[in-house]
């Protein structure tokens, strides 16, 4: 489960940080019981982001079956997708 200030400030922290790849390891110290992913906002297909932040959404990701899917839920959500919007998508 996942709070709507667990939401912020993960993208707060996401856009201070910048997009770097020593990133993910920050979030995941700071929120441990999250899983944490990064791609390129065109890998994601469907689903609409839960949160947008500069250069990036964020989209939720439920764990508690046995495959993994998108989810529009926090309360569902076990991790975090962070998905780099591309030169074109800004």
């Amino acid at each position: 489960m996942m709070t709507p200030q667990q939401l912020a400030d993960i993208v707060a922290e996401t856009e201070r940080a910048g997009l770097v790849d020593t990133h993910l390891s920050d979030l995941r110290a700071a929120f441990p019981e999250l899983h944490f992913t990064w791609c390129m906002d065109d890998d994601v297909c469907g689903p609409q982001p839960a949160a947008q932040g500069k250069g990036f959404n964020v989209y939720l990701v439920d764990g508690s079956n046995h495959c993994l899917c998108f989810t529009p839920s926090l309360e569902a959500a076990s991790g975090v997708v962070i998905a780099e919007l591309g030169e074109d998508d800004d």
